[in-house]
């Protein structure tokens, strides 16, 4: 009985992992979104400006 509880309890826990890592890729995906915008941006602005699109003064 011991075994089987070990086991299912493995089982949730790989199951939470899995779960956590997939949700951290999704945040990637969009943290990798927001920076090729705010790069795309900035490749925009004037030459010698050094302001950046993540910065206000």
């Amino acid at each position: 009985m011991g075994v089987i509880l070990l086991v299912l309890l493995l089982a949730v826990l790989l199951a939470g992992v899995g779960f956590a890592v997939h949700l951290l890729w999704w945040i990637a995906a969009i943290v990798l979104v927001f920076w090729l915008v705010g790069w795309a941006l900035a490749k925009g602005e004037a030459a010698g400006s050094r302001r950046r699109w993540y910065r206000r003064y």
